[in-house]
């Protein structure tokens, strides 16, 4: 397994040990770097005061905290965007997807602290300034990589002007608009382009040289390079013939990403396939329904299910619980204390537990099961694309970043309505499964691996596990060495089917995993998009109603294409089978992208105005609280954390979508007024409200706060708010009759907070 970790400070002894490490990878890597800059990565890192910049440093760590490579980003808090200084994989760590995921992890820091675009540099591909063919060689490779994920060099600017008569290579400035379609303005070039060369390059450059580039930045917006190496990707028809597969998206993935460690388990993973398939013209969003706990609780014991709820509340939204004592010498005498009690349910020490994780993980529950109901519908294949994922979930315990067994809940669900075969083609073993259906028959398991001996879980996917007592036979298992060839793996998947075909199901659940692609951090197998095709297709030919459930996959640059592949194979397979699609077709989920909801906490100037024509289209605010609203922005803009005024708030496409304000009561024990929280029209019945409440209370736990206040009007023009407050856990506390005018009330409602 590999997780990307945050590295705050120097000041633990783990810390600091990595830092050492980054430093020596940095000395080995680039050369060019002084010794000074180098040493004083730790001041950095602790200090962000002196340097004029917050620096934030990732390093990629394998499953025995073994440094796999590094990025270490700056953030430019005056101008509010952020520097990627470098990027880097260990020596003889290339070639394995460390890149993607580090660099991945950067954009979705960079978003999160609300910057307007990520620059950095890249030497050049051009003869004119790189005229060694090897050197160059070097920068197209970069220049690519940086293209598959839409960032590209400024042109029509002096920046690449090179700093001496000899010098070659001089850098381009590249830019990645984080998701944002347009190019960046003119201002922001330069004031970019002037933090660079005076903070970064003041012992190299003269204040003229300065000035040259940024005087050079004439365009606005600026104009970025075309596309060179990579093609852009353009929403296209359906293949001829190619009937849509309803696809179940986990809308509440987004919540659970574990910033605090950056796990390669993330929000990216769930966006890269869904705009692969989206774009492929292949899928039709469904959206999830709930289902209750019951069939949970019909394979994972109660006591799990109980625990993992319970701690994840108690753990809350901003921080974790992790296993760091396992008590496996005497099972019969579990701890008390709730986070020692972590390790007696879960098998490893890299899955947390906190609020978010509960929520996204009992989504995940929805959305399968509402594909599995698809199935029995009549489809001829169903796709639960979900996070966290759930195949190493067992009935008894937790691990593997799994929570609750998505696949085998679904697999349970449908073996009522007929017989039912598990095909598990993730890089590591589906040990949850393997554990709820061993002693059972009427639910075929089987799954292709890594061998144990070297690949997560460890302990369990060995051959000679077959299953027990009435399921003694049912449970295959097929791991297969850390080096193999593709057609190695498709004669392995050859016999798996043919064993499927003798069980003869009337169902086929397949957790999917696509860690089995070349490059993928966590694995080590040579797959690439063809051979995903060759997959799906062979799983489709079999000729089985089928549920597919996401599980591994972590090269976010090449997921999607190698699942839309695999979907386009699984396609063609079923109909060349002659699978006919029973399953009425709903009407497609028309919603926004949530996903590409940006959230901040610091507010700008220009939100003054966003922020008045906001409350004054909700039809909620009279003329004098849209003037309040206004002030409140202008005061904090002006005194800060003085103004006693935070708020938080919500980007969507370059618009305001929804904000709030809130702020300590004076004189009050851990009591927050919650003076506004307001939602565009236009984004309106979304659930931004609620994800926008949760950040609020949150935030309110962490500075302290034990309940919060808020109030409205009793008039008719509020009942919408009013129905919010409710819904959301608000209670009404008192009621001032005629207040506003005669007839309307001021109804104030308070919130506890769980401590």
């Amino acid at each position: 397994m590999l997780r990307i970790r945050k590295v705050q400070d120097d000041t633990t002894p783990a810390n600091l040990a990595v830092i050492h490490e980054a430093q020596s990878i940095m000395r080995r890597q680039f050369p060019g770097i002084s010794e000074s800059d180098i040493d004083k990565l730790p001041d950095q890192l602790r200090d962000p005061i002196s340097t004029g910049f917050v620096s934030s440093l990732f390093v990629a760590e394998d499953a025995h905290d073994r440094l796999k490579g590094l990025a270490l980003m700056l953030l430019f808090t005056d101008i509010n965007v952020c520097y990627l200084e470098l990027i880097s994989a260990a020596p003889g760590g290339s070639g394995r997807g460390i890149g993607d995921v580090l660099y991945t992890r950067v954009q979705e820091e960079a978003a999160a602290l609300g910057a307007e675009a990520l620059f950095f540099e890249c030497l050049p591909d051009e003869p004119a300034l790189s005229p060694d063919p090897e050197t160059r060689a070097q920068n197209e490779a970069r220049l690519k990589f940086y293209e598959r994920f839409g960032a590209r060099p400024i042109v029509g600017t002096a920046y690449e002007t090179p700093i001496g008569p000899d010098a070659t290579d001089p850098p381009y400035l590249v830019v990645d608009m984080l998701g944002g379609k347009n190019p960046p303005a003119r201002k922001l070039v330069q004031e970019a382009a002037r933090a660079i060369l005076e903070r970064k390059y003041m012992n190299d450059v003269t204040q003229d040289y300065v000035e040259m580039v940024v005087a050079s930045v004439t365009e606005d917006p600026v104009r970025l390079r075309d596309y060179r190496y990579v093609k852009p990707r353009r929403r296209r028809a359906p293949e001829p013939g190619h009937a849509q597969v309803p696809v179940v998206v986990n809308d509440q993935h987004e919540i659970h990403h574990m910033h605090d460690r950056g796990y390669v388990e993330a929000p990216a993973r769930v966006r890269a396939i869904w705009h692969e398939l989206d774009a492929a013209g292949i899928a039709r969003r469904i959206a999830p329904k709930h289902y209750p706990d019951r069939h949970i609780l019909d394979v994972q014991d109660a006591r799990l299910v109980s625990y993992i709820r319970r701690a994840c509340k108690m753990a809350g939204a901003k921080k974790s619980i992790y296993p760091y004592v396992f008590p496996v010498r005497n099972q019969t005498r579990p701890p008390k204390e709730q986070t020692v009690l972590a390790g007696y349910y879960c098998i490893d020490t890299f899955t947390p537990l906190n609020e978010n994780a509960w929520l996204a993980a009992r989504r995940a529950v929805d959305c399968t099961m509402t594909a599995a109901d698809l199935v029995l519908e009549g489809a001829k294949s169903a796709y639960a694309l979900v996070r966290p994922p759930g195949h190493h979930a067992e009935s008894e315990v937790f691990g593997g970043f799994c929570y609750l067994a998505n696949a085998a809940i679904a697999a349970n669900y449908l073996s009522k309505y007929g017989r039912v075969a598990m095909l598990d083609i993730d890089y590591h073993h589906g040990n949850g499964q393997q554990d709820i259906f061993y002693q059972r028959n009427d639910v075929l398991t089987v799954s292709i691996h890594g061998d144990p001996s070297f690949a997560y879980p460890y302990f369990s996917g060995f051959r000679d596990e077959k299953g027990l007592g009435d399921g003694a036979g049912y449970n295959i298992n097929l791991p297969l060495p850390e080096t193999i060839e593709p057609k190695q793996y498709h004669r392995v998947l050859a016999d798996a089917l043919a064993r499927i075909k003798r069980f003869d199901p009337t169902y086929l659940v397949v957790p999917a995993g696509f860690d089995t692609a070349k490059g993928d951090p966590t694995g080590t197998w040579p797959n690439l998009a063809r051979d995903f095709r060759d997959i799906g297709h062979a799983i489709g030919s079999a000729g089985y109603p089928t549920l597919i459930v996401q599980e591994g996959g972590y090269r976010v640059r090449t997921l999607g294409a190698n699942v839309r592949n695999f979907f386009a194979g699984l396609i063609k397979g079923q109909s060349d089978a002659g699978m006919t699609d029973g399953v009425p077709t709903p009407p497609p989920v028309h919603h926004l992208d949530l996903d590409k909801l940006r959230w901040r906490d610091a507010v700008r100037r220009k939100d003054a105005e966003r922020i008045r024509a906001l409350v004054a289209a909700s039809g909620a605010f009279s003329p004098d609280e849209c003037a309040i609203a206004v002030e409140q922005v202008t005061r904090r803009l002006s005194n800060g954390v003085a103004s006693g005024y935070e708020f938080i708030l919500a980007e969507l496409k370059g618009r305001l979508a929804a904000y709030a304000c809130f702020g300590r009561i004076e004189g009050t024990e851990g009591s927050f007024d919650l003076y506004a929280i307001a939602v565009e029209p236009e984004c309106q019945g979304e659930g931004i409200g609620g994800m926008l409440l949760e950040r609020v209370e949150a935030a309110i736990k962490t500075a302290g706060g034990v309940s919060i206040y808020a109030d409205t009007a009793s008039s008719d023009n509020h009942r919408d708010a009013r129905a919010f407050f409710v819904g959301n856990g608000f209670h009404e506390q008192a009621r001032l009759e005629d207040f506003y005018r005669p007839g309307s009330a001021k109804i104030i409602y308070e919130k506890l907070l769980a401590r």
